[in-house]
């Protein structure tokens, strides 16, 4: 008997998972999982359970700066996920089978005194620090001014990009257009494999407070409708490039916000193409759904919730209020996993 997450990655859909805990990973690959995301509020909660205080130990032996040690484990953690989906990696050519690193969130921090172009250099630094050498490892960089501005020259290095913090189509075109134009720069197309992850469930939230006149039919359905047109537009895009992988959509921020909705309500609709990085509480509620998923992405409602959605959200106020927020949930878990590496210092030295 097929299971609700074997009938998702039936449907067209890439299963990935939001973890590189080491014990979901082997239980959602699984379920199907063929890749996987990581950032620094997985690697602060895997720390936390104790399990990699040996690990630490060596590191916090070797490392004075807890920063240091946070991106030392940070390294081994993804690394060592990577190893579980490189034959993936290896089977589909390098198509699938990646593992997300994301580079440093502070660079995004509000009190970072570097300008616009100083972020970018300092991406590109990074992004082909933490690359070089790794075959599956995908360099996660934000839809921000830093971030887009750096994207052309980081493809154009050959370094394997994931644009997060996505949430409309003006951030996902100006990545994109940056994407291509850094592989055209490439000697060959053979290697080139990008994907811009698009944030749906937080869009949800948002209009619930600032487009609360929009119909009953429309209002919980701007995420998916947004999600589900930047798809299309990606997919018309890279229709006639000729690359020989998939330049791809991740649906990320897939976990439900509203105790009243389906914990699978993200899923069902964007079924059936590219990724989803879905987190291991909504792939188990998933698995326990007793539903069978078919291809939903291509479907969207009826023209009068469109016309609705297009009337009432204003997507550069809901692209301005989203990465507000979401730059304060970026920086943040850095911090506070720094923080706790510090705490860990203290507590396998005894004091």
């Amino acid at each position: 008997m097929t299971t609700p997450l074997e009938s998702l990655v039936a449907s067209g859909t890439k299963l990935w998972l939001d973890s590189v805990d080491p014990e979901l990973v082997k239980q959602n690959i699984a379920h199907g999982a063929t890749g996987a995301t990581s950032n620094p509020i997985i690697i602060s909660d895997l720390i936390g359970t104790g399990r990699f205080d040996d690990q630490l130990g060596e590191l916090l032996g070797s490392h004075d700066d807890d920063a240091d040690v946070a991106w030392a484990i940070t390294d081994k953690v993804v690394k060592d996920a990577q190893g579980q989906f490189h034959g993936v990696w290896q089977k589909t050519n390098g198509n699938d089978g990646w593992v997300s690193f994301e580079l440093d969130p502070l660079l995004e921090d509000a009190d970072c005194p570097l300008s616009v172009e100083e972020k970018a250099a300092k991406y590109i630094e990074l992004g082909k620090q933490w690359s070089a050498g790794h075959d599956n490892r995908m360099i996660k960089i934000p839809a921000t001014p830093g971030g887009l501005a750096a994207i052309e020259e980081l493809c154009a290095a050959g370094v394997t990009l994931n644009v997060t913090l996505c949430f409309t189509m003006r951030q996902y075109e100006e990545a994109r257009d940056a994407m291509w134009r850094g592989a055209q720069r490439r000697g060959s197309l053979e290697n080139f494999k990008s994907v811009y992850s698009i944030f749906v469930s937080r869009i949800d939230v948002y209009t619930e407070k600032h487009a609360a006149e929009l119909s009953d039919d429309a209002q919980g359905m701007v995420g998916i409708v947004n999600a589900q047109r930047i798809w299309q537009a990606n997919q018309e895009f890279w229709a006639d490039k000729g690359t020989p992988l998939q330049q791809e959509i991740i649906f990320a921020s897939t976990g439900t916000k509203k105790p009243e909705d389906p914990k699978w309500k993200y899923v069902a609709a964007l079924a059936g193409s590219d990724i989803q990085t879905n987190p291991p509480a909504t792939n188990d509620a998933v698995q326990e759904s007793g539903q069978t998923f078919e291809k939903k992405v291509d479907q969207l409602p009826p023209a009068d919730v469109l016309a609705d959605i297009d009337a009432k959200v204003d997507f550069a106020h809901l692209e301005k209020t989203l990465m507000e927020e979401g730059l304060k949930k970026f920086a943040d878990p850095q911090k506070k996993l720094i923080a706790k590496i510090g705490e860990k210092r203290a507590e396998l030295a005894g004091v």
